[in-house]
């Protein structure tokens, strides 16, 4: 039988869980034809909450096609270029021939082709042989626009990772013509095309978006609420009635606590639980657990914390024992920042690393809640 526990990929139907207004929000907003950001840190629940919005508005009866791709790999600018392109013309043909005739007919001008050989053995459908042009830029971001309207279909175009845009080379020119086009866009009145743009490295995302202010009025952020600690623990337990399990649901609470409520981390520990115990899950079971998970992922945390200065490290047993006035003359001296200056230097390499995030209240927060339950127990050793 398949666990109830499901963490190695995103989940839609009866495995979804809370986020109910996020989704309302989301559909309503891709049915009025805006742009959507969203950034949490990695694991918390994104494409769930993007591919259940999905099949709302599908059972909705709103007709739509997806063109998406993930930047992870994308380090320059030609490179994402021929994704974005290659994306958009899939959503609406499938065979070379078709391929051929969009490149001509949308693409006629610029210095991109459809290579018949370069399709044949690397499945490739834009080829660019020689340097790129604004042109080339303008045309190939205005691509999904021009198909969405002509054949008359909603496009929704979703780019994963859309903070690597700032690896390419010229990250700023890209950033620029996009906000350039979606102003056009809007002014013309196309709405047929939206744009869902995604990533996991919020500290960065928070930078395109909120530092250097790209597409203000534009893009709409939504902000993924906190799943319902009563919500987890109602589903945890139904989880293991149905493999004829029982858990105290007090114990859930701290585990709750523990991952702050998130996800993929509970359905991770969870489903170790589940197959430690064959009848009464008790608190050893959780120990045992938890311990397993921190093995999986101790390799990773101790790579963090290598990769820190020693000032970095001051600055994170700082944050750990709850200061938030780094540049006081005390948290200065009782942790060996140096300085004001130094402090903020140090700050923006911890967000720059994407340990940390400020909220609102400019209040740290530690992005991955089990770094910091292991940062503070094994390695600070409080």
């Amino acid at each position: 039988m398949e666990s109830p526990f499901v963490y190695y990929r995103y989940v839609t139907g009866k495995n979804f869980l809370g986020r109910k207004e996020d989704c309302r929000i989301l559909g309503n907003l891709l049915s009025q034809g805006e742009h959507v950001s969203i950034y949490e840190s990695p694991k918390s629940g994104k494409m769930s909450v993007i591919q259940q919005t999905l099949l709302n508005i599908r059972v909705s009866g709103m007709q739509f096609v997806v063109g998406q791709f993930n930047l992870l790999n994308v380090r320059t600018v030609a490179a994402f270029l021929q994704r974005f392109g290659s994306t958009a013309i899939r959503t609406v043909a499938s065979t070379p021939e078709e391929y051929a005739e969009i490149v001509s007919e949308y693409l006629g001008g610029t210095h991109f082709v459809f290579d018949q050989n370069r399709y044949s053995s690397d499945d490739e459908i834009l080829s660019l042989g020689w340097d790129l042009d604004d042109n080339d830029i303008a045309a190939i971001l205005r691509l999904p626009f021009r198909l969405s309207t002509d054949r008359d279909i909603r496009l929704i175009m979703i780019i994963d990772e859309f903070q690597n845009i700032d690896y390419t080379e010229d990250g700023e020119r890209l950033l620029k013509a996009m906000e350039k086009l979606f102003a056009e866009m809007r002014a013309s009145g196309w709405t047929k095309c939206v744009f869902l743009l995604c990533g996991s490295m919020v500290n960065a995302m928070k930078d395109i978006f909120e530092v250097r202010h790209f597409f203000h009025r534009q893009v709409e952020h939504l902000e993924l609420r906190k799943i319902d600690e009563r919500e987890i623990i109602e589903y945890v337990h139904r989880g293991f009635m149905l493999s004829g399990k029982e858990i105290d649901r007090s114990l859930l609470h701290g585990t709750c606590k523990l991952f702050r409520c998130n996800m993929w981390y509970i359905n991770h520990f969870i489903a170790i639980c589940d197959s430690l115990s064959k009848g009464y899950i008790v608190e050893s079971t959780l120990i045992e657990a938890l311990n397993i998970i921190l093995s999986i992922h101790e390799p990773r945390f101790i790579a963090t914390m290598a990769s820190l200065t020693t000032f970095q490290v001051s600055m994170l047993k700082a944050i750990i024992d709850g200061n938030v006035r780094f540049s006081a003359a005390e948290v200065i001296r009782n942790y060996g920042l140096n300085s004001s200056a130094n402090v903020k230097r140090v700050k923006d390499a911890l967000i720059k690393k994407e340990i940390v995030t400020f909220n609102e209240k400019d209040e740290p927060v530690i992005l991955d809640p089990l770094f910091e339950y292991w940062v503070t127990k094994y390695y600070f050793e409080k």
